[in-house]
């Protein structure tokens, strides 16, 4: 991987080793593609505001999220059907994470048991629900979860459908017949591979139910505006995770970074907010952090580099984003994620 310098690198890599099928699923977005360009674009329009002359001998990027510390604020995104990309699956993806002490999302539609996950785990992690037809299949699904030490659980709420994924159509998007998907039942399994499919969407009443039998953190990921976000809280979220699927469901809504302030500014510092979407560089961790995120997911990027090389593709691809934001930091003048806020912001 000694061409490999950036995130962007591991893209170009993988899209030569992955089947067209398997590349166009991760790498495209809903309709024409619109809010994915600005999820990229609204980073690039930011600019940085140095300091000079401060003493950064020291950098540190640590950050607390529900009690506990952790090393930096890169935490890897819910990602399907991870062996698309490597035959280990998520497994590998854990391993990876655990060499770069990160947070590992693991999604409800991954193709290992959260069992098996874990035992590969050295690093938290956490799990995204979808919420299934049959809520005992969920509630199982917790159980289970809990019982392998998942830290938190983040209850995706912006998929009452899938968004028209054309490219995915294009490419005839199907799972090898040979895959399975633990912790799906058949419904589920179905609605979330065939665009457009309807579903049973999820309501508020569904949240209240997770907080009586979750005994971890629940997060919402999807919030894109400061209403639902104080709608959240008031429904008992202990975190926000502000999120537009990865520009893959409805095109055209906002890039994240933009809908970030407003959901900032009604959650008022009360529960932790990450932000995904768009993240490709070390000073998109500061911009985040700046317009009030505690901390950042990356999705596409590690899915890359899981095709690329495995684990150690998935350790490489969160140490160079760590290298950029402890350089970042340094260049801005500031040694301390806890000093970042709208001060480095031209």
């Amino acid at each position: 991987m000694t061409n490999i310098v950036c995130l962007n690198d591991f893209e170009r890599a993988a899209r030569e080793r992955l089947p067209h099928m398997a590349y166009e699923f991760v790498s495209s977005g809903a309709g024409d593609e619109i809010s994915m360009r600005w999820n990229r674009e609204a980073f690039d329009r930011i600019r940085l505001r140095p300091r000079v002359l401060e003493d950064v001998s020291r950098i540190d990027t640590s950050v607390t999220l529900f009690g506990e510390t952790l090393p930096h604020p890169i935490l890897l995104a819910p990602v399907a059907y991870q062996k698309l990309f490597h035959a280990q699956g998520e497994a590998e993806t854990a391993r990876g994470a655990g060499a770069a002490h990160a947070v590992c999302v693991v999604s409800t539609a991954c193709t290992c048991s959260i069992e098996e996950i874990a035992s590969a785990a050295t690093s938290p992690l956490w799990l995204q629900l979808y919420l299934q037809s049959d809520r005992e299949v969920t509630r199982d699904l917790i159980a289970r979860a809990e019982a392998a030490g998942v830290r938190a659980l983040c209850l995706t709420v912006d998929t009452p459908v899938l968004g028209a994924r054309n490219r995915q159509q294009r490419a005839g998007f199907a799972l090898p017949p040979d895959f399975t998907t633990p912790h799906l039942d058949a419904k589920g399994r179905e609605r979330l591979s065939v665009v457009s499919a309807t579903r049973e969407p999820i309501t508020w009443r569904d949240v209240e139910w997770l907080q009586t039998i979750a005994h971890v953190p629940v997060l919402l990921k999807g919030i894109l505006t400061g209403d639902d976000a104080a709608r959240a809280i008031d429904h008992g979220a202990q975190g926000i995770v502000v999120s537009n699927h990865g520009a893959r469901n409805l095109d055209t809504v906002p890039a994240t970074i933009d809908a970030l302030p407003e959901v900032a500014a009604a959650v008022d510092r009360r529960v932790p907010i990450l932000v995904d979407g768009g993240i490709r560089r070390g000073t998109d961790i500061i911009k985040s952090i700046a317009l009030g995120a505690n901390a950042v997911l990356i999705g596409r990027p590690y899915a890359f580099a899981l095709a690329v090389d495995g684990a150690n593709g998935v350790a490489r691809a969160i140490a160079i984003l760590r290298e950029e934001l402890e350089t970042a930091l340094a260049l801005l003048g500031r040694a301390s994620l806890n000093v970042v806020d709208k001060t480095v912001l031209w």
